[in-house]
């Protein structure tokens, strides 16, 4: 069971800091402000070192990681881009990355909860991701 939690948990992961990685693709080249620029571009590499070790522990586990949810995926997509077509500006980016980071935090919350018996390792890179995600709309709340 502990290994069936910690693949459940390490894959919940890998779709978390994936929809990070796009999210942030989505919108760093509408922001104005360098500093802020500056702000994702670093939250982004910190994701995708997550996201090598989410992959390499995967891989040790005989499993090849999850997609995040293509309708939430696509839901994201248009919301993100209806917002910047209605107002392209700074604050609209720092709004839809802090409902992102929200909902990052939300989910991964509710399936560290929820997979109880993964091994720590695991635990602790869901605990990453999330400090990552809370970080991030704290440093961003400046913007909105």
């Amino acid at each position: 069971m502990a290994e069936n939690d910690t693949i459940k948990l390490l894959r919940e992961c890998d779709a978390g800091v994936e929809m990070g990685i796009s999210s942030i693709d989505e919108v760093k080249d509408c922001v104005n402000a360098e500093p802020f620029r500056k702000l994702l571009i670093d939250c982004k590499e910190e994701h995708e070192k997550l996201e090598r070790e989410i992959r390499t522990l995967l891989r040790k586990h005989g499993d090849e990681g999850k997609d995040p949810n293509p309708m939430l995926k696509g839901m994201s997509w248009i919301k993100t881009n209806f917002k910047m077509l209605m107002e392209e500006n700074d604050k609209t980016v720092a709004d839809l990355m802090t409902d992102g980071c929200n909902m990052g935090v939300k989910s991964l919350s509710k399936y560290l909860n929820e997979y109880k018996a993964a091994d720590e390792q695991s635990k602790d890179i869901a605990k990453r991701l999330i400090t990552l995600e809370e970080r991030l709309a704290v440093d961003i709340r400046c913007y909105l």
